[in-house]
């Protein structure tokens, strides 16, 4: 029984969303996820805390 309902379910999501995806303008989930990961690094680099001079002494020593 729970193998048919299981199946019954999946069949039920697929064709509503093929219906959906054909009748409605779906974003681009890859376009959405790289633009993100894009906005993300940008703002890692503008907002980080710049290092320390003790930092960058310890980084040339390990040289």
């Amino acid at each position: 029984m729970g193998l048919i309902k299981i199946g019954f379910s999946f069949m039920l999501g697929t064709t509503f969303g093929i219906y959906v995806a054909q009748n409605y303008d779906v974003p681009n989930i890859n376009k959405l996820y790289k633009t993100g990961l894009v906005v993300a690094k940008h703002y890692e680099e503008n907002y980080r805390k710049p290092k320390s001079k003790s930092d960058v002494v310890d980084d040339r020593s390990d040289s």
